[in-house]
């Protein structure tokens, strides 16, 4: 049943609003509720994403969130007791162009400088550790060990059921449709369901964080932007050790996923939009770069596709914290890394909203 009350409420069931849920709980916080929209927690942007967690960046600040974030999900398991199936494969991004290749070697030098030993590779050894992909135009490559995938749903699912036995509310099928507002301050939602009273609001809706932000009159600039990926049928051929390796200049990925394969490719065309159905004249172009890069892809069959939204900002970076509403607080814009960052993302808005000020 809807609560009447709450002291937090949190819009979005995804790995923001489930880590935020938790990191509040655990901090001994009472009376938050989280509302997802959808019948399952964790379908919306979390849950069509690729899985992928990596500490190369190319900012410092990227960077940072990663320092802290991925040995929160190393250590996921025996804090909150969740397998996530960490898989450290490592990234490997190819680079084919010089312009790429000066830009990289500046973020390596950034990243070397934070401890992050990033490896640098030739184009040699790049074919060389890709033998069965056709790179011969790469020019230069980074790989960094550390850097790997983790399953996003039980994440999710982890952060939910551990806020849950600490006495956090997590309600799915719950729509806000309405953010009540008093003298500039915070009252509560309205919902498809009823009202909620509450002073402080969270807004971890993602690609619809925009969306919600209109509901206080509060403008915050993150567009949606659909991107796709598909899965694969068994390739024996692909050995287990097998990077996550980014084609930078195409931005085309391929890692594997069980027997088979990952594979998405990012449309620079793609307009703004919440459309999150396939594009298969895009799943063409995709599937033709890939096969031009994995000449074995020819033999391998479809076993799903999938398309999702990134969140987008102007500068790449997400945006945390309060707002000009009293109450009102977002944490969203990771603009397409913001799974990996998810743990850290939670305990820094706890941070936020408990004590005023981000500490870790």
């Amino acid at each position: 049943m809807l609560p009447s009350t709450a002291e937090i409420v949190i819009i979005g069931g995804g790995v923001m609003g489930a880590s935020t849920l938790y990191h509040l709980a655990a901090r001994g916080q009472r009376g938050v509720t989280l509302l997802e929209r959808e019948e399952f927690f964790g379908l919306g942007a979390t849950g069509r994403c690729a899985g992928g967690v990596r500490y190369q960046f190319a900012t410092e600040i990227n960077i940072r969130l990663s320092l802290q974030s991925l040995p929160m999900l190393e250590r996921f398991k025996q804090e909150i007791g969740q397998e996530i199936d960490y898989r450290k494969c490592g990234y490997l991004f190819v680079l084919t162009n010089e312009q790429d290749v000066v830009a990289f070697q500046r973020h390596v030098e950034l990243q070397h400088k934070m401890g992050v030993m990033t490896e640098w590779l030739s184009g040699d050894e790049v074919r060389q550790r890709l033998p069965f992909m056709c790179f011969e135009d790469a020019m230069a490559g980074t790989f960094y060990k550390e850097d790997g995938l983790v399953d996003p749903n039980s994440v999710v699912m982890g952060y939910i059921s551990a806020a849950q036995k600490l006495g956090a509310r997590a309600m799915n099928d719950v729509e806000v449709v309405g953010i009540m507002v008093e003298g500039g301050r915070v009252k509560g939602v309205m919902t498809n369901r009823g009202a909620i009273f509450a002073p402080i609001v969270v807004n971890a809706a993602g690609p619809w964080a925009g969306l919600v932000g209109k509901l206080v009159g509060v403008e915050i600039p993150i567009t949606p932007v659909r991107r796709q990926w598909l899965t694969t049928t068994p390739l024996q051929e692909i050995p287990a050790d097998f990077p996550f390796v980014i084609d930078f200049a195409q931005s085309l990925y391929f890692h594997r996923e069980g027997e088979g394969l990952l594979i998405g490719m990012s449309n620079p065309n793609e307009p703004p939009s919440f459309n999150q159905n396939i594009d298969p004249d895009w799943e063409l172009i995709n599937l033709e770069a890939s096969i031009a890069r994995l000449p074995i892809l020819e033999s391998a069959g479809l076993v799903a596709h999938v398309a999702g939204l990134y969140e987008v900002t102007p500068d790449a970076h997400p945006i945390f914290g309060a707002t000009p509403v009293e109450g009102f607080y977002v944490v969203a814009g990771f603009s397409g890394h913001g799974f990996m960052h998810g743990p850290i993302a939670g305990k820094l808005m706890a941070e936020i909203i408990l004590d005023g000020h981000s500490k870790t």
